[in-house]
């Protein structure tokens, strides 16, 4: 495969990637609250190619091509008796503010990851 073609590669991946649902997370509904995650995506890439002529007049080429990213929660939309709220998780005091409205998130979590063990 020449770079071209990597990077062709490495773009549909991205593209098929990056959706919506990557964004958005899915939904956890807990007695009258849900929670619905707020995703930030961040990523970066380069790709490179170069030829020349050792010390002894030899030709040689090169090429390549890198992708790094990060997924991680931003923010929860917390819906809740018809009001609608969004809580920014990097803020001090929000993840605790989330569990007080909803106190049995920690209940739903734990036996979410439970029945993931049975899978």
């Amino acid at each position: 495969m020449d770079l071209k073609e990597n990077l062709e590669a490495l773009f549909e991946k991205l593209e098929n990637f990056f959706r919506t649902e990557t964004v958005v997370g899915k939904p956890m509904t807990v007695g009258d609250v849900t929670l619905v995650p707020i995703i930030e995506v961040s990523f970066g890439l380069g790709a490179g190619t170069g030829s020349g002529k050792d010390s002894r007049g030899n030709d040689g080429t090169g090429g390549g091509a890198g992708v790094g990213g990060k997924i991680a929660p931003n923010s929860m939309l917390v819906i809740k008796g018809g009001e609608v709220s969004l809580m920014a998780l990097k803020d001090k005091g929000s993840l605790e503010k989330i569990i007080e409205m909803v106190p049995g998130i920690i209940n739903k979590v734990k036996q979410d990851k439970d029945e993931g063990k049975d899978e």
